[in-house]
């Protein structure tokens, strides 16, 4: 049997631009993707803490250190700059597998820097 588990968490990013004319997706800072464990054309989720707006989408890798968080196209109609929101993935798994996953979770900065230990 195989279950939904989340997978990986950015928690509390700022929206840094949105990018209503952009074919789609959300545009994360490449370094919050690799401390995330997320990659290019995933599947995401989109929770908007300032409006309770929810969506899905796909990640798109942004320049490397940049701090980037951008809604593209229609999503941009769901968040302004200087939103938070959470950004979570999703993994099917073996339902033992699933018990001992541990999630991968990045809690950004004010500058959308992931805060390492």
């Amino acid at each position: 049997m195989l279950i939904e588990v989340l997978k990986s968490k950015i928690h509390r990013a700022k929206i840094t631009q949105t990018e209503l004319d952009y074919v789609g997706s959300i545009t994360i800072d490449e370094n919050l993707m690799d401390a995330a464990n997320m990659i290019e054309g995933e599947k995401v989720l989109i929770v908007n803490n300032n409006n309770g707006e929810r969506l899905e989408t796909y990640a798109i890798a942004g320049e490397r250190g940049s701090g980037m968080i951008c809604l593209n196209g229609a999503a941009a109609r769901k968040a302004a700059k200087g939103d938070i929101i959470i950004i979570i993935s999703f993994a099917m798994l073996e339902f033992e597998e699933a018990k001992k996953f541990t999630p991968y979770l990045v809690f950004p900065d004010k500058n959308n820097k992931a805060i390492l230990d």
